[in-house]
């Protein structure tokens, strides 16, 4: 009977154990695609929110647009055709993730107002959370700020196509959420859409 009664208080423990981590592992999926200038701030603030999400309990991959263009949108150019086809890959990939209960955060350009219109209703069509957060840092800020030398390389003639400076960058006219990185912290930047987040009843 005590051999019994042992087992019987494992197997409690343990089903309870096995609950308490199912419910901590929060399974809602979304996308969150953070659109802006080169060196806006897209891809800090990504992962902060990232961080925050994951200490909730979120499932989250960060869909580096960089790590795209090398691994799954690799011969792609940037003319506007093929920046279109590499914004519905990374959109395809997103749904795809955010419809098996990941947040997917994509700190991608998405220069063009028919392809970030494309990617949202395809999650429309799926039924999946689609959140769009315009970081609208001004150009002025991004050129300074240059993360990746882009603007440097272009004023010194040695690029073309920068988006916001000699290639377009059509502004989201109805984002979810309109952040100026200029004026605040990536923490508070990162805040910003994780509220947006919970008052959707996504975080």
């Amino acid at each position: 009977m005590t051999t019994i009664g042992l087992s019987t208080t494992h197997s409690t423990t343990h089903s309870t154990t096995h609950s308490t981590k199912q419910e901590n592992n929060v399974t809602t999926g979304a996308t969150v695609w953070l659109t802006g200038l080169p060196s806006a701030g897209k891809t800090t603030i990504a992962y902060e929110l990232a961080g925050l999400l994951r200490a909730d309990g979120h499932l989250v991959e960060v869909l580096d647009g960089d790590e795209i263009r090398e691994f799954i949108s690799a011969g792609l150019g940037f003319s506007r055709e093929d920046r279109h086809t590499n914004v519905q890959r990374i959109g395809f990939v997103a749904e795809l993730l955010a419809r098996n209960g990941v947040k997917a955060l994509v700190p991608v350009i998405a220069p063009y107002a028919d392809s970030r219109d494309a990617v949202r209703k395809r999650h429309e069509e799926n039924g999946t959370a689609y959140v769009e957060v315009h970081v609208a840092t001004p150009v002025e800020v991004c050129s300074v700020r240059d993360v990746k030398g882009l603007y440097a390389k272009q004023a010194a003639g040695e690029l073309s196509g920068l988006t916001g400076v000699d290639d377009p960058y059509e502004e989201p006219e109805t984002p979810d959420l309109r952040i100026e990185s200029q004026h605040q912290t990536v923490q508070e930047s990162a805040a910003s859409v994780h509220a947006l987040l919970s008052g959707k009843g996504l975080a």
